[in-house]
């Protein structure tokens, strides 16, 4: 398989989903018309989407990938939450 080449043309579309309603709804709330649209039809047809898939390796239904918290341990608890009653 042939390694994709990202353009300055694909980032540039790419930023335009990123900035689109339709499609920012979709990746948010992940339900409702916006959602099936952006998933079923403009997925294929949009040139932004399908720039979105290739830069960033990820449909533009798909929600945005969760980011960890710095600093905190994992099973921790929140201050004042570990005192037992």
């Amino acid at each position: 398989m042939k390694a994709a080449i990202i353009t300055e043309k694909d980032k540039a579309l790419a930023q335009k989903c990123i900035e689109c309603k339709v499609c920012t709804s979709a990746r948010t709330k992940q339900k409702g018309l916006a959602f099936w649209f952006v998933k079923t039809v403009e997925g294929s047809l949009c040139p932004n989407c399908k720039a979105y898939e290739r830069v960033y390796g990820r449909k533009a239904h798909e929600p945005l990938p969760k980011m960890k918290q710095k600093g905190a341990a994992k099973g921790s608890r929140p201050a004042g939450k570990n005192k037992k009653k």
